[in-house]
């Protein structure tokens, strides 16, 4: 729900320790000149060699009651990258030695990447404990950054909080129980993104009803909380065409009448990861003030077995008139993106559009948990995401579509079937996508269901939901051109 690392921009005195950072050759990067002999002890004491993440706490014995940590970097660092999970390394760090209060003493990296190295720390120390009644909540460490000009490092580092902001956030949507994040809960949160300057549009399930969107409204009819859509738009780049972002918000899966096994269902309260970094995107953007123009949109539903549910074989008519046979309700996610992107182009004509959801299980047959799968029409914007997602540490891999993929969607009774059969899941869930993208308008699929949740901390994060998406479509929004 917050940071637990409080960042001042000045040496902290008294009680606060020293913090060292040494790279693998067991030469300072932060301190001053005299730490060389200090090093060398902490080292022969600790076996300490300066891999990453390594670290040794040490209390001085000569009476100046000085306390030190001394904390590996690898070899050195050389990218934003480098620093963030330095930057992470050094969080857990303190925590781990319980090191309440710490300074860092003129590091020697340049301004942008000592900005990656906090990024890397404040992210690394968010909690969500929301709910813990009985449970101890660790306190907040504070840390204190010495620099020749503190005041400029500080205005530079606004722009990190901007974006990390937008990723709590999404955190934080992913992590909330579904009892409490429901459609119009979710709706309410992206409502109060105002504050930050984004015009929000909520439409309800009259509105969707009157503009034909059956492929969302199918999904949401068997629960008892009303579907929604949202749309979110910030105004930073003139008259240009927005970028538009598009995420599924299924806030619960059972599967509806195709009932998901009992077993891990209550992972299904993230299936609306990819409407968390679109939003947390979105609040990223106006938070940074990005100087182009982007539009947010999150269909917002529940998929629930009740006697009003959506049925295997029922036939649903889409926003954009195709027809749709629904073969199997746990394929739910398709037709929500399938109205969400249909109502995206005819209100907003956008210049590219990118879609996030966590769609399929077989992306994690295929890429596992280190990559999300890219499915796009369009060779640049491709590209980009790819650029985008090394930079941000948010990796896509690029995926195939095809005609023969799109036959597997062939139903002898309406348009297409919303499955394609048991080979292939990612890639017909993609191409059935595809049908509802108009003809030269660049498009992007990115399944990130192996991303959106993480059993165990990774870069510059903690172990749940991650925020994936948030910094890529930052980085898209800012660097893509047509």
């Amino acid at each position: 729900m917050s940071a637990h690392l409080s960042i001042e921009f000045s040496c902290l005195s008294g009680t606060a320790a020293q913090v060292i950072l040494a790279n693998s050759a067991l030469n300072a990067v932060s301190g001053s000149a005299d730490d060389g002999a200090l090093m060398k002890q902490i080292a022969d004491a600790s076996s300490f060699e300066g891999k990453m993440g390594q670290s040794a706490f040490h209390v001085m014995t000569d009476g100046t009651n000085g306390t030190y940590l001394m904390l590996g970097i690898g070899a050195q660092i050389e990218t934003t990258l480098d620093a963030e999970a330095a930057g992470a390394a050094l969080y857990k760090a303190l925590r781990t030695h319980k090191v309440m209060r710490a300074t860092i003493q003129s590091m020697a990296l340049s301004d942008d990447l000592q900005v990656a190295f906090l990024y890397g720390a404040l992210s690394q120390s968010y909690e969500f404990n929301s709910y813990f009644t009985k449970k101890d909540i660790n306190e907040a460490i504070m840390l204190g950054v010495g620099h020749d000009d503190a005041g400029a490092l500080e205005a530079a580092f606004e722009d990190a909080k901007g974006m990390l902001a937008g990723v709590f956030m999404a955190r934080d949507l992913i992590t909330e129980p579904a009892n409490v994040l429901y459609p119009a809960e979710f709706a309410a949160r992206c409502e109060a993104l105002r504050a930050l300057g984004l015009e929000v549009d909520v439409l309800d399930e009259a509105m969707m009803t009157k503009l034909g969107m059956g492929a969302l409204l199918g999904v949401g009819q068997g629960s008892r909380r009303e579907s929604k859509m949202v749309v979110m738009k910030w105004q930073g780049g003139g008259e240009e065409a927005p970028i538009a972002y598009v995420g599924k918000g299924v806030c619960f899966d059972t599967g509806g009448i195709s009932l998901k096994p009992p077993k891990g269902m209550e992972d299904m309260k993230w299936d609306m990861g990819g409407a968390a970094a679109v939003t947390g995107a979105m609040c990223a953007i106006a938070s940074r003030k990005v100087k182009r123009n982007v539009v947010g949109i999150i269909g917002l539903v529940e998929n629930m077995p009740d006697g009003d549910a959506q049925r295997p074989g029922d036939v649903v008519t889409s926003m954009s008139g195709q027809t749709i046979e629904v073969i199997n309700t746990d394929a739910e996610g398709r037709l929500v993106l399938a109205d969400c992107l249909t109502y995206c182009q005819d209100k907003f004509k956008p210049q590219m559009i990118v879609d996030l959801a966590t769609l399929t299980g077989a992306i994690l047959v295929a890429l596992g948990k280190d990559y999300a799968g890219l499915f796009s029409n369009d060779e640049s914007l491709t590209n980009a995401i790819k650029q985008s997602g090394k930079a941000t540490a948010e990796p896509c891999w690029p995926m195939p579509m095809g005609d023969s993929y799109h036959k597997m969607l062939e139903s002898h009774i309406a348009d297409m079937k919303n499955i394609g059969g048991p080979w292939g899941g990612s890639i017909t869930a993609a191409c059935f996508l595809e049908r509802f993208v108009d003809e030269g308008t660049p498009w992007a699929h990115i399944d990130m269901a192996g991303k959106a949740w993480a059993d165990k901390a990774g870069h510059a994060h903690p172990s749940g939901g991650t925020g994936f998406g948030v910094r890529m479509l930052n980085d898209l929004a800012e660097n893509w051109h047509a």
